[in-house]
């Protein structure tokens, strides 16, 4: 059992006196009748609607978007929009995001509201593989892939990068996988190398790839399956 009030907290996100005026203005229903009384005690499953919408209390939620270019991985910016105003999600204020991306990089995007599940798929030690595919300013030069085989040096880093694997499309276009996630890595390796990244797209996560589903902006839940293959790492 929770009390009403608390219950609104939890799902809406909101305080305790902002729950106490949506009971007032009747905006909050338990079984289609409009409760006032904060206190009452309900079962935490109970048929509570705010505004007309079903509220649930949840566990953790995880979700996959692909992140289109132009919006950042904050939840407030001064001057860009965010990926958070893309989410049609109650309190969506309590998701964070689980590896960064650039505001011009695209791609998969992983959201959540679990530390612990966040922390296996972006701590160093679990080496989650994160493959993008890079467009560069210059063709590739021929000993690239042994450089990323062998580890860089970026600047203002002290060790090399781990080993990365670089597979060429075209000239001018690559896949590269890293084991790691230094700021800005993708660029500055190539920066290292002496080119440039012209646009970055990151297609997988671990296990998970980028469903082709997803137009940019567009996200899902993920299935149980996707959220059990990152505890599996070691």
């Amino acid at each position: 059992m929770i009390r009403l009030d608390k219950f609104l907290c939890e799902t809406l996100g909101i305080t305790r006196k902002q729950a106490a005026r949506l009971l007032k203005e009747e905006r909050v229903t338990l079984d289609g009748t409009a409760i006032k009384n904060g206190s009452l005690k309900i079962e935490e499953d109970a048929d509570v609607e705010f505004d007309g919408v079903a509220l649930r209390l949840s566990g953790p939620r995880y979700f996959m978007m692909n992140k289109p270019s132009g919006y950042v991985c904050s939840h407030d910016d001064a001057y860009n929009p965010t990926v958070f105003i893309l989410l049609d999600e109650i309190g969506a204020e309590k998701l964070h995001i689980a590896g960064r991306l650039d505001g011009d990089t695209t791609g998969l995007l992983l959201l959540t509201d679990d530390g612990q599940w966040s922390h296996r798929v972006t701590s160093p030690r679990h080496k989650c593989d994160k493959t993008y595919r890079v467009w560069l300013a210059e063709p590739a030069a021929a000993d690239t892939e042994r450089q990323f085989a062998s580890g860089v040096q970026l600047r203002g880093e002290k060790e090399l990068t781990l080993p990365a694997q670089m597979e060429r499309v075209t000239d001018d276009e690559v896949l590269l996988t890293i084991h790691e996630g230094k700021y800005h890595q993708v660029k500055r390796m190539f920066a290292a190398v002496g080119n440039k990244v012209e646009a970055l797209h990151r297609e997988s996560v671990g296990q998970l790839t980028l469903d082709p589903e997803l137009e940019p902006g567009e996200y899902r839940a993920l299935t149980e399956a996707e959220v059990a293959s990152f505890l599996a790492t070691k």
